[in-house]
């Protein structure tokens, strides 16, 4: 069973997924402004003994993006998870027999076509068909849009267990009768992103964890005995692992410059001239990481350093004019 389906890949893994299941509804959005509905920036400095080397995100958790979309544009959303293969396999295949895409939370690293063999349990896709041996799937374009995996690397990737996994979830979104307009949606969004930004409950996260990031990253060469490799693989990263650049401020920016058409506001205004900055600055950050791990230059890492702590305030600035948007 393989549906007919407009299979866009876009940048974001889980943007890519929502929009094939809301197209299916009847609703065709932008990739950035799912990403903006969704309230999906965010900032993360994470770091753990545990880890090989210390990674900056820059949006929600996995999944935090599709339960605020789905809330807010007044979707039922449909989540199942299971222990059991089969009972996974069944909830996938009785969707997709009822002539309805459905998501899939799994570990990208067992899927067949994907070229970076990295462990992401946090990876989301869209399932439109089966036949005996393969899955088709619609994954970002960088992976290649519309993709197919063997079953069996299929049912590894949903089963795998670590960081940000779910147990075999898998998702669907069903339009109410009577939709809200998404551009009523817009400045609720748009403000509990900049109130959860601007009041983190830990310094490690928003506008606090960039600048606690631009202290830390001055000391990346202790941090590693392989700068050459660790340093260039954050920048990487930052710019290319589905981000859509600049460690999703890119996204964020064309969020607001869609805003900007629909709603007359100041407020909205500043926000987008400082994130479009911000964007600009982010990629620049990125550029200094990787040349400090080719170059292994000290002096890169503390011109990225200053970089972040101006991103932190150029960011906290931009998240209070927003937050100030009133209905």
């Amino acid at each position: 069973m393989v549906m007919d389906i407009d299979a866009r890949g876009t940048q974001h893994c889980e943007t890519t997924t929502l929009g094939v299941l809301l197209r299916r509804q009847g609703l065709d959005l932008s990739e950035p402004m799912l990403f903006g509905l969704g309230s999906g920036l965010s900032f993360v400095y994470w770091d753990s003994k545990s880890m090989g080397f210390p990674f900056l995100g820059g949006r929600v958790k996995p999944f935090e993006l599709t339960k605020n979309l789905a809330t807010g544009l007044g979707y039922e959303l449909l989540v199942r998870e299971t222990a059991s293969p089969r009972k996974a396999w069944e909830n996938v295949t009785a969707v997709i027999d009822a002539g309805r895409p459905v998501g899939l939370q799994l570990d990208s690293y067992h899927l067949d076509y994907f070229g970076s063999k990295v462990h992401f349990g946090g990876h989301v896709v869209a399932m439109y068909g089966y036949d005996d041996h393969s899955a088709y799937l619609v994954d970002t374009d960088q992976q290649g849009g519309a993709v197919a995996t063997s079953l069996t690397s299929l049912a590894l990737a949903r089963a795998a267990r670590g960081p940000m996994t779910a147990k075999h979830r898998s998702f669907t979104l069903t339009a109410p009768r009577n939709p809200p307009s998404p551009q009523g949606q817009i400045i609720p969004a748009i403000t509990g992103c900049a109130q959860a930004f601007l009041n983190p409950p830990i310094a490690n996260l928003g506008h606090r964890g960039i600048e606690k990031a631009g202290k830390l990253v001055r000391t990346w060469f202790q941090r590693t005995d392989a700068p050459q490799r660790d340093l260039p693989q954050a920048a990487l990263l930052m710019e290319k692992a589905g981000t859509g650049g600049a460690l999703f401020r890119n996204l964020y920016r064309d969020f607001l410059a869609e805003c900007t058409e629909v709603l007359d506001s100041g407020h909205l205004r500043t926000g987008h001239t400082l994130y479009t900055e911000a964007a600009t600055l982010w990629t620049e950050v990125a550029a200094l990481i990787e040349k400090a791990g080719e170059s292994g230059e000290p002096r890169l890492l503390v011109q990225a350093g200053t970089i972040l702590g101006d991103l932190s305030r150029i960011e906290r600035e931009a998240m209070q004019a927003l937050s100030r948007l009133e209905a």
